[in-house]
């Protein structure tokens, strides 16, 4: 039936609807035809009938074919490749991508070979359109893997990631590997809690995306993980793991500073390293969290010790009893303010306690604080340091109606803000005063 030359023209001209062109080639002679359903939309430089099938197409490719897949198509137009192919499966599919007029474009090539053994069938198929829905479902699709392993806040890796490698080193410790050797390092954020409870889970974000932007600074060759609300892990390796005292030092060094000019978070750290006789990650990972703990008490010791020093300017600590008051009265205070920055002094021992975002923005130590007219005094712009006493001079004098007062103080950054300042006076049973407090309000206009 294939002897009939219209019979045969139809069927080729019918596979040709399907994809962009067939060849139908004498293996023996390297003859080809091709079939086009669009002839006129085809390339009138690559021709439509030839005697040298293989070497032409050869020639083609380096003019049409991607850089990138050019070796592949070309060892599939040798001779010798495609005949010893075909004798083996019978037919075989090649994807590349083709170029034309600046546009790449992801085309299919089946080679077929006919019943007599004599010719082959070459048909190229447009795929495109298959391929590039391919690529974005793969890229969907590692990119929903990348987020299952990702820090939503932070952009570090998360507790599914740091699993995936301690399961990872469990298997290579249990191999009995020698080469197995990494550091963890424990970071937790001191004051997380107090931080939300005082200024709200926005400013506890801030915190946290602040502390992973400081670890990865520090730790910039090793992954770091965030495994918990506050728990960050660094997994050392590389220069950081030879390093690691070094670094932890500096990592240590820098949040003792933020802790004493409150200019940013304040982390807890402990270290420890893979050693012999550990028979899983989590042996290593419980030793650096015991020691990031001996180091979370040791901060807090640290904040404990200056409080008692700032108690030693006043012949008359305020007692626990009392502390515990101003706390309640504060927090009351804090929940109603709706802004700005709230502060609170007992009159009888001089003791105060101010906003933490205060502490923030403007660098003081503590947010607890004995004579703090006289530590708020050095912040103030030395043209509005009267304003500033003749106000402190009108509680002290008893009077319960503080007048509204403008004055401008240094901020961290060493900038002046324009403060806005309304305070109260509360007696006690007796009729003396009791307790000075109010807000502090930056006028942003």
């Amino acid at each position: 039936m294939l002897q009939e030359p219209e019979t045969f023209n139809q069927i080729a001209f019918s596979l040709a609807r399907h994809y962009e062109c067939v060849y139908y080639v004498n293996i023996e002679t390297g003859h080809y035809v091709v079939f086009t359903e669009d002839v006129e939309a085809a390339d009138p430089e690559l021709p439509r009938e030839g005697n040298d099938f293989f070497g032409d197409c050869t020639r083609n490719a380096e003019k049409y074919i991607h850089p990138s897949d050019l070796a592949n198509v070309l060892e599939t137009y040798d001779r010798e490749n495609m005949v010893n192919k075909l004798s083996c499966d019978g037919e075989y599919t090649i994807v590349y991508r083709s170029v034309a007029g600046g546009k790449v474009i992801y085309m299919r090539q089946v080679e077929i070979m006919c019943k007599d053994g004599k010719h082959i069938v070459c048909c190229l198929e447009n795929v495109d359109a298959e391929m590039r829905e391919k690529e974005e479902q793969l890229l969907n699709l590692r990119s929903a893997e990348r987020m299952a392993r990702r820090d939503e806040l932070t952009g570090v890796k998360n507790s599914n990631a740091f699993k995936e490698l301690t399961d990872q080193l469990d298997k290579k410790i249990a191999s009995g590997s020698e080469d197995v050797k990494f550091g963890i390092i424990m970071c937790d954020i001191n004051d997380l809690k107090l931080i939300n409870d005082t200024r709200g889970h926005n400013f506890g974000d801030e915190a946290i995306q602040a502390t992973s932007r400081l670890i990865c600074k520090m730790f910039h060759h090793s992954p770091v993980f965030r495994v918990g609300g506050d728990e960050f892990i660094v997994f050392l390796q590389g220069n950081d793991y030879e390093n690691r005292d070094y670094l932890l030092e500096r990592l240590r060094e820098e949040s003792d500073s933020n802790r004493r000019t409150s200019s940013g978070p304040v982390v807890a750290s402990g270290i420890a390293v893979f050693e012999e006789g550990d028979e899983k990650t989590a042996d290593v990972v419980n030793r650096a969290d015991q020691l990031m703990y001996e180091n979370k008490s040791e901060l807090k010791s640290r904040k404990a010790l200056e409080r008692i020093r700032n108690m030693e300017r006043t012949d008359a600590p305020i007692p626990e009893e009392r502390k515990r008051l101003l706390d309640a009265k504060f927090g009351a205070m804090l929940t109603v303010a709706g802004g700005g920055y709230v502060y609170l002094n007992d009159m009888k021992y001089d003791y105060s306690r101010w906003a933490i975002s205060l502490l923030h923005d403007f660098g003081l130590e503590s947010e607890y604080m004995y004579q703090a007219d006289k530590v708020w005094q050095e912040y103030i712009h030395p043209d509005d340091m009267e304003v500033y006493k003749d106000a402190v001079n009108e509680v002290l004098c008893g009077n319960a109606e503080v007048k509204p007062i403008k004055y401008r103080a240094r901020k961290k950054d060493g900038s002046y803000a324009l403060l806005y300042t309304r305070g109260f006076v509360l007696n006690d049973a007796d009729g003396n005063p009791e307790y000075f407090g109010g807000i502090i309000i930056e006028d942003r206009d």
